[in-house]
């Protein structure tokens, strides 16, 4: 299998037959083998049907149907998982993403490059509850994580296998896996693509989102510097606390000694054994961490680096 299209699909039965034209369209003129792989995160309208329909009369078309509403994220990971070309290519299911840009996407991918970004430059959303937090979001990320991208929002994205096979997805993290691929030493790349207006269907996009991106850029950011070694951050906190615990002390027996102030009134004691005490806990905090990774490291087997080729190593 050359390479697999995962769509993850909710409530989006009026644009399922045409989102399937579409693709087959942009792809049947190639001699490449693929698949279609549509997962339905948990519709409660005709979208399984609609499906259904549609795999029965050409094999090509794999379907998933999660229990429940699990997410977006969820949902490309169960695609991901059961994908079997060597190119895993995302993108959305309300016919927002142009199928027409797959064949560009592979072209720059055979360039030499491990991950192709989508950049809607010419974006159809509105301006102010999409494109400005987005914006704002897209550059935060890039100045946090160092992988410079235009649009970490848009699905459609290519992918090489192994790379997706190094990165495990929780909560929002589908839009991070370049950040994360970097981790690895993938080369990325982004390419402008075309964007639709939305025609049918409701947007499942909600400001709130824009919450948990945040919180989960934390995780990415942790992960990318200081998953192996998280007493770098935490005992550095710990060592700057304990110091300003130190500075605080000597500053009330100073204020003791020599100006008579009493030190039971001295509400620099008080911030003394505040930030003593948080020091400790922070340089404990980062003992904890270290212990934590090497359990997940060693009980896995899992390396602390990837290797790109081998020679004469059999």
């Amino acid at each position: 299998m050359d390479f697999s299209i995962v769509v993850p699909i909710y409530n989006e039965q009026d644009n399922i037959d045409d989102l399937y034209a579409a693709i087959t369209a942009a792809l049947d003129g190639s001699e490449a083998r693929y698949e279609i792989i549509m997962v339905d995160d948990g519709s409660n309208d005709g979208s399984y049907g609609a499906l259904q329909r549609i795999a029965a009369l050409d094999d090509r078309l794999k379907v998933i149907r999660l229990r429940r509403n699990f997410g977006q994220t969820a949902a490309m990971s169960a695609g991901f998982d059961a994908a079997r070309g060597s190119v895993i290519i995302p993108m959305d299911g309300d016919l927002q993403n142009d199928p027409a840009d797959i064949p560009r996407l592979l072209e720059k991918l055979n360039e030499g490059y491990d991950v192709v970004s989508g950049w809607r430059r010419e974006r159809k959303d509105t301006f102010v509850t999409r494109k400005i937090p987005s914006r704002l979001a897209n550059a935060l990320i890039s100045s946090m994580t160092g992988v410079h991208l235009h649009d970490y929002g848009c699905t459609l994205k290519a992918y090489r296998r192994e790379v997706l096979d190094a990165v495990n997805l929780y909560g929002e993290m589908h839009r991070f896996v370049p950040a994360l691929a970097s981790q690895i030493g993938a080369r990325v790349a982004e390419l402008p693509v075309n964007h639709r207006p939305r025609l049918r269907g409701t947007s499942k996009y909600c400001i709130s989102r824009t919450l948990r991106v945040v919180l989960d850029l934390m995780t990415v950011k942790f992960l990318l510097s200081y998953s192996t070694k998280p007493i770098q951050l935490f005992g550095k906190w710990g060592i700057y606390t304990l110091l300003a615990g130190v500075g605080s002390g000597a500053m009330t027996l100073y204020m003791k000694i020599f100006e008579h102030h009493s030190m039971n009134r001295n509400p620099l004691l008080i911030l003394t054994a505040f930030l003593l005490f948080m020091g400790v806990q922070f340089i404990v905090l980062g003992l904890l961490g270290e212990l934590n990774a090497r359990t997940y490291f060693e009980s896995q087997s899992k390396p602390i680096y990837v290797i790109r080729d081998r020679i004469n190593l059999g």
